[in-house]
């Protein structure tokens, strides 16, 4: 569990116990997260449980790296994610609660998972794509320490030297 420097907010590793918080999350977040990239689908929210487990057991095969962001009240305001963990490089997405956006959590967020992937995970580059309209997206990653690759962007990498 790492505090987030100037907010009020813990970076967890992605447990059974928050199942729960999370669904909550994702419900309460649903339309928000849906106005800029697309809709989980109702089927997400029907089969929640079972894909939580499935998550924690990717994460229990080290194939992903799964967090949340969790206030002091307990409930989940974000999810930051290392996925297909391979050869030293994953794939990083994030998602944080509408109540949240606008402070500063995201790019915490994403600067604390960057610099775990590097000491505990072992990782050297990671990457994230953002949708080209995504202007607070490419701002996140780029104050996080991301670089953009290409012209269209869509894809930002980070090597653990860069950090």
């Amino acid at each position: 569990m790492h505090r987030l420097p100037d907010h009020d907010v813990t970076l967890e590793p992605l447990t059974a116990a928050h199942a729960d918080a999370v669904l909550a999350f994702e419900i309460e977040n649903r339309a928000y997260f849906a106005a800029s990239i697309v809709d989980r689908g109702d089927g997400y929210f029907e089969e929640f449980a079972a894909r939580h487990a499935a998550l924690l057991a990717e994460q229990e095969a080290g194939i992903c790296r799964f967090h949340v962001l969790v206030d002091d009240a307990g409930a989940v305001v974000g999810r930051v994610n290392l996925v297909d963990l391979e050869n030293g490089t994953a794939e990083l997405g994030y998602r944080i609660a509408e109540k949240a956006a606008g402070k500063g959590l995201a790019t915490a967020a994403v600067r604390a998972l960057a610099r775990l992937a590097a000491s505990e995970y072992g990782l050297t580059t990671l990457w994230a794509g953002t949708s080209a309209t995504n202007v607070a997206s490419q701002t996140v990653l780029t104050r996080a320490g991301f670089r953009r690759v290409g012209d269209d962007h869509q894809r930002y990498e980070l090597r653990s030297a860069d950090s």
